[in-house]
């Protein structure tokens, strides 16, 4: 036994070497520090990391887009409330508010037990861990992923396929995915693809490639679209943030027609283009009065 003490010793030394080279554990979750979270890589780990200042916008905030207001919240509310709710795919215009909606519920329902975390496109194919990591807690969680469109055989649309219904594991009953994309299908779509379509009768059939880009979008049981606004809702929505930014001539003709050109620059009258005016007209308003 005294020959293999030395032996034993290199051992340890070593293994106290190797271990400072391992990444560190990643931190405990403080599911209290927060409403909103994000999932992490770091040294090919994945956590779950608070966000300490969550946007604060309500939904009483977000002009011409009622309709979609309503479905999404009908739908969030269910699932807060625990009862059966679908997943979410909120596509359509740039800036309309696909995004914000869902941070406005945030803000309304973190109070009863909803939470939200974001997941970045590349770290999709993580789906199956962050689910896994939060199935026990009591809360309700949306699984946020943000802009999304995939390249073909991308990782992240498999992992989202499973998480979504492909698996023979049943879906997490506290969990639900809420989506945002510029396209309905999430996935370019090339003029060759409807060249395989076939007719059937009076029927058209579309080919394979086009029913595996269309699969994706189907595994959504809530569809909500999004449409540019034209001039009137553009300026209501101007005129609602100006009040959100306590501008008192937000109704003048000078206000609007700044707006418009603000809005003609930028080739878009979409609600992010009309928050992004009044929070530059704010300002500037606020400079020139305290330099009187």
């Amino acid at each position: 036994m005294d020959d293999l003490k030395p032996l034993v010793a290199r051992a340890e030394a070593l293994l106290a070497r190797i271990e400072k080279l391992l990444p560190p554990a990643p931190p405990p979750v403080d599911w209290q520090a927060a409403s909103a979270f994000l999932w992490r890589r770091h040294h090919d780990r994945g956590y779950i990391e608070a966000v300490r200042h969550v946007h604060a916008i309500s939904l009483d905030d977000l002009r011409g887009i009622d309709r979609q207001k309503q479905a999404v919240e009908q739908n969030t509310r269910q699932f807060v409330e625990g009862y059966p709710a679908n997943n979410v795919l909120l596509t359509g215009a740039r800036g309309t508010g696909k995004s914000s909606i869902v941070k406005a519920l945030l803000n309304k329902y973190a109070s009863r037990g909803l939470r939200v975390i974001e997941v970045e496109k590349h770290n999709l194919i993580d789906l199956p861990e962050l689910v896994a990591q939060i199935d026990t807690r009591p809360e309700r969680f949306i699984v946020f992923c943000d802009d999304l469109s995939f390249d073909a055989d991308e990782q992240g649309y498999k992992a989202l396929k499973v998480v979504l219904d492909g698996s023979v594991a049943a879906a997490s009953e506290n969990c639900l995915i809420y989506a945002t994309s510029n396209r309905r299908h999430l996935m370019p779509e090339y003029m060759s693809e409807n060249l395989a379509a076939k007719r059937v009768g009076e029927e058209i059939h579309p080919g394979e490639t086009v029913e595996e880009k269309i699969s994706l979008s189907e595994r959504f049981g809530v569809w909500v679209s999004f449409y540019p606004f034209d001039q009137d809702e553009y300026l209501e929505i101007v005129a609602q943030w100006l009040a959100y930014f306590k501008v008192g001539d937000a109704a003048t003709d000078a206000v609007r027609h700044a707006a418009l050109q603000w809005a003609l620059q930028r080739g878009s009258r979409s609600g992010r283009v009309a928050w992004q005016f009044a929070r530059d007209w704010a300002g500037r308003a606020s400079v020139a009065r305290d330099q009187r």
